[in-house]
């Protein structure tokens, strides 16, 4: 989300024909704490100047005051994707998928539905699991879209993703796979 933040400001070029960029790329210097608790020590401490968190997860603690919300981005893609190794498919075309990733799509599928069909449920289990008001979860459950079905992605997704990640230094353009070679099921 950093190279978000940076693509948003500006401060990412876009990639030569190479796949690289002539200057020198922000967050050079990135600060790895490991937990949620180590990124309000050293944002307090003046450790590191920022961190960037989810919304909904970090909201009790500028509730109380203990850290400062300074803004707030949003990410160009879906908080989950489902990545499986290219040699779960067969055929010819690569188009059949192992039954065992088949299955837990399914599985998947219906605890989607479970969860939509049963919001209350849903509340009490975040506001007593996740740390979250009931408040709160209720107010993050209206901002929260699961697909019908887990098959499938949206390659317009994919193709931005790949897009920053190339602007950041992350990939480079020519090497390694298409975008579209990424994706088994377009949706």
């Amino acid at each position: 989300m950093g190279y978000v933040l940076a693509d948003e400001r500006g401060w990412l070029l876009p990639t030569t024909t190479a796949g690289t960029d002539s200057r020198s790329q922000p967050y050079t210097d990135f600060v790895v704490l490991n937990t949620f608790e180590n990124l309000r020590n050293a944002t307090n401490s003046g450790e590191i100047d920022f961190f960037m968190w989810e919304h909904f997860t970090s909201k009790r603690y500028y509730d109380n005051g203990e850290i400062r919300r300074v803004g707030e981005i949003y990410t160009p893609w879906s908080s989950w994707k489902i990545v499986a190794s290219t040699e779960l498919f067969s055929g010819e075309k690569k188009e059949k998928l192992d039954d065992r990733v088949e299955d837990l799509m399914e599985k998947l599928n219906k605890g989607i539905k479970h969860f939509n069909e049963n919001q209350d449920e849903a509340v009490k289990y975040i506001s007593t699991e996740l740390d979250y008001s009931e408040e709160d979860a209720r107010e993050w459950l209206k901002t929260v879209r699961f697909p019908e079905r887990t098959q499938g992605v949206d390659m317009a997704v994919i193709t931005k993703t790949v897009d920053i990640l190339r602007k950041a230094g992350v990939l480079s353009a020519g090497k390694g796979i298409k975008p579209e070679e990424m994706v088994a099921r377009v949706r």
